[in-house]
């Protein structure tokens, strides 16, 4: 009897299981490249230690989409460059079983020097593909990113939106099993944008996983299912979009009445100490 035996797929096309990224943070001012290396020979350079990522673990089935989310500092980025192999973790495993496509930073992996046409063709490259895959696809690239009067323009001449729609259009012209975005959608004009979320929407309902980094939450809730919020490097909660996001505004808007009331509060006491300082005075 023939055995048709087919390779089993895995549960998760992204795992990352217990993970934690180090820094090294310089604890003195070094002015100069001189000095840095006279320190370093001597072992005199002073390092604080400063944790990105604790232990974290995020499971992800192929075609969810997730969110990221957390305020300025609190890891999103760094998860995102551990998942792309940019950033190796100082403990724990990451796996990710297919092709990843990353817009982490604005202009990342573009060659300022160069024209979009040579980045176009760099970028391509670097994604490993072929000079006659991207040349095939070159006219669709440029017709997405809607820069046809600045293909033979140096890129340091673009504006941020500018930048971004090459990296879009460039990351984006197939489909990658992961496509990871982060905050680089927030430049642009609006119909750029919605273009974008257009595109990415298409994506995901043909297979793509994508990751999302966004402080906007009505568009996080649009295009995601699932989240996954950090706090100084720290996972408070996973899992259902509206459950996550519900909860994060709440201690959000709890926050900034806290930090309102402190305000008025010191406020309160400094016109007080004034008016005291002022009748003293008056006194005399």
């Amino acid at each position: 009897m023939e055995n048709n035996i087919t390779a089993a797929q895995p549960e998760y096309i992204v795992e990352v299981d217990n993970v934690t990224v180090r820094y090294n943070k310089a604890t003195e001012k070094i002015d100069n490249l001189k000095e840095y290396f006279v320190k370093l020979v001597k072992g005199q350079l002073m390092f604080q230690e400063f944790l990105g990522l604790q232990d974290v673990t995020l499971k992800i089935k192929k075609g969810e989409a997730w969110a990221i989310i957390g305020t300025n500092g609190s890891g999103k980025s760094t998860l995102l460059k551990v998942i792309s192999k940019i950033l190796k973790p100082y403990k724990g495993t990451v796996n990710v079983n297919g092709t990843v496509a990353s817009l982490i930073e604005l202009g990342a992996g573009i060659d300022q020097r160069l024209t979009a046409r040579e980045n176009i063709y760099m970028n391509g490259c670097l994604l490993g593909y072929s000079k006659k895959f991207i040349e095939e696809r070159f006219d669709e690239i440029v017709e997405f990113s809607e820069l046809e009067d600045f293909l033979d323009s140096p890129v340091k001449n673009f504006s941020s939106g500018m930048k971004s729609r090459l990296g879009f259009s460039v990351a984006t012209m197939v489909k990658p099993d992961v496509l990871i975005v982060d905050e680089v959608l927030s430049v642009g004009d609006v119909l750029f944008r919605k273009k974008c979320m257009n595109k990415m929407n298409e994506m995901l309902n043909g297979g793509t996983t994508l990751l999302f980094v966004s402080h906007n939450m009505k568009t996080v809730r649009s295009m995601c299912d699932k989240a996954i919020w950090l706090n100084r490097g720290k996972v408070v909660m996973q899992g259902d979009i509206d459950e996550v996001c519900t909860q994060y505004e709440s201690t959000i808007e709890e926050r900034k009445a806290k930090e309102k009331a402190e305000k008025a509060k010191k406020e309160k006491e400094l016109k007080k100490a004034a008016e005291q300082i002022a009748s003293a005075k008056k006194n005399k």
